[in-house]
């Protein structure tokens, strides 16, 4: 695993941890993580290795899956991942998802333009391979841009 391998799945997943119980769904034996931030907080390399404009005015969003082990950490699947978001207005955005392999660790990451205090309502249906029905998760974000 090369240096910008490591230091993509190390922020990942840390973006991922430490959002807490407040980032995460849980549902039919699964956790989703899930996560936005401005693109300006990526280390430079991991931004230019992987095409995403580092700025305040574009978001992140990071989302992955885990199979729920009762002995342990989940396991990372690999899903189906789409994503909304809806303004205050009303308005919808579709998100482009796409996928991260990096070893055993899997992500679905979007980026697009946010607006100085902007609140956005993410929606996920999210079908896991190997699953039989799709799960829902939701959260909201508001992004500081100045």
């Amino acid at each position: 695993m090369n240096f910008l391998t490591k230091t993509l799945s190390i922020l990942l997943m840390a973006f991922s941890l430490s959002a807490g119980a407040e980032n995460s769904t849980h549902s039919s034996g699964y956790t989703i993580h899930h996560n936005a931030l401005t693109t300006d907080s990526l280390p430079v390399q991991v931004a230019n290795a992987y095409g995403i404009q580092r700025s305040k005015t574009r978001a992140l969003l990071n989302v992955s899956v885990l199979h729920d082990q009762e002995d342990g950490p989940g396991t990372p699947v690999r899903a189906d991942v789409r994503a909304v978001a809806r303004t205050l207005y009303g308005q919808i955005r579709p998100i482009e998802m796409y996928e991260v392999v990096e070893g055993e660790a899997i992500y679905y990451l979007a980026d697009f333009p946010v607006a100085h205090r902007e609140v956005l309502n993410f929606e996920f249906e999210i079908m896991p391979e190997g699953g039989r029905y799709p799960l829902r998760a939701s959260m909201r974000q508001e992004f500081y841009t100045d």
